[in-house]
């Protein structure tokens, strides 16, 4: 019997196919609430196996490694919630002085850029940075906080019944889809790349923000438990998270300080990002999940749309999950090809059809008593 898809054309399978993709990214925008934080929960299980692995490879039972794991994780959280609150009023606080610094500031320039020509600078420049807006963001953090709070122990709580499923999920997943050893050689693969790139990341995340805490607290400049847990997360959100960490500590260091300080800031961001991110991370995690970087872009978007700021922060695993759905099918396996990154001539197909001109020509037949 003939696959259903099959009995379509190619164009026809392309729409009914465009149609269930369009489908699923409707549902999954509707169903984001709930599949947001299990999304996040099932990328945080995937970080902590290894460690999960390495306890018991210590002889530590799973019922003594999973509380553990859970009263750190959720202790750690809450220090640096703790942490990050009390900096975020410290920061709420001071706003109206670093209003009337900025007011200064910007009359300054608006002077200086109208000497040197450029006109209406003194009506535009108060407007670029608007402190009343940063304002409501931070009310509006310090008020979520307990909804945070209760959102991270939930997660938590999922990490810790994922992991406690982990062992026993590939028998489950051969028997209900009736895996062939490609299909479950394909999911391995997945989950290593996955694994693989989020341990990376978060390793080059605590270094990036390790580093840029270390020297914004050498520059004395204030709120630095902010920058940094700002850098950390940051540092997950492909392209524009390198540049977005450094604005907001380059603006209060000119604030708080001077032009040179602020100067210095950028510096201490410039190299740290691009020793980490151009030049470590690259080197150690090789060709990285096999993704387009105009794909990479492009999914930013799509999975913020979907899922929001954890669509954001995940949309590289995302859509390396996305690929290798699509690549299981030869209906979509074109679509996985063409996220993927660019391919030459080594990385042709080793089956493909010769060519027309290098078929060799068909010997004729010329009956049992020719030579």
């Amino acid at each position: 019997m003939r696959p259903a898809l099959d009995a379509f054309n190619t164009p026809a399978r392309g729409l009914i196919i465009a149609a269930a993709l369009v489908v699923l990214a409707a549902g999954a925008r509707l169903a984001a609430p709930v599949l947001a934080p299990l999304l996040l929960a099932i990328f945080l299980a995937i970080i902590l196996t290894p460690i999960l692995r390495w306890l018991g490879r210590l002889r530590v039972p799973k019922w003594v490694s999973l509380p553990l794991l859970f009263f750190l994780l959720m202790d750690l959280g809450s220090i640096l919630l703790l942490m990050t609150t009390g900096a975020l009023e410290g920061l709420r606080d001071s706003l109206p002085t670093y209003q009337e610094r900025f007011a200064l500031l910007s009359h300054e320039l608006g002077v200086w850029l109208e000497e040197m020509g450029i006109e209406g600078s003194l009506m535009a420049l108060p407007d670029i940075f608007d402190f009343s807006q940063i304002r409501v963001l931070l009310r509006m953090l310090l008020s979520n906080v307990g909804s945070l709070a209760g959102t991270g122990i939930m997660v938590l709580l999922a990490v810790i019944f994922l992991l406690l499923e982990a062992s026993s999920l590939p028998d489950k997943l051969r028997r209900a889809f009736h895996m062939t050893p490609a299909g479950e050689a394909r999911l391995h693969a997945l989950l290593s790349a996955i694994n693989q790139y989020m341990i990376i990341k978060t390793l080059a995340s605590l270094a990036t923000a390790g580093l840029l805490g270390l020297w914004l607290w050498y520059l004395d400049l204030k709120f630095v438990i902010v920058w940094t847990v700002l850098a950390f997360v940051l540092n997950f959100v492909p392209f524009l998270g390198s540049f977005l960490m450094a604005i907001p500590p380059l603006l209060f260091a000119l604030l708080q300080t001077d032009l040179s300080t602020a100067l210095w800031v950028g510096v201490g961001y410039l190299t740290v990002n691009t020793l980490i991110g151009n030049i470590l991370e690259p080197r150690i995690m090789g060709r990285g999940l096999g993704i387009s970087t105009f794909v990479v872009l492009l999914s930013l978007m799509f999975w913020g749309w979907i899922f929001g700021t954890v669509g954001i922060f995940l949309s590289v695993p995302l859509t390396k999950a996305l690929m290798a759905a699509l690549e299981a099918s030869p209906h979509t396996r074109p679509l996985a090809i063409l996220m993927g990154p660019p391919v030459g001539p080594e990385d042709a197909e080793p089956d493909a059809p010769p060519s027309a001109g290098d078929q060799a020509a068909p010997t004729p037949d010329r009956g049992p008593g020719a030579p």
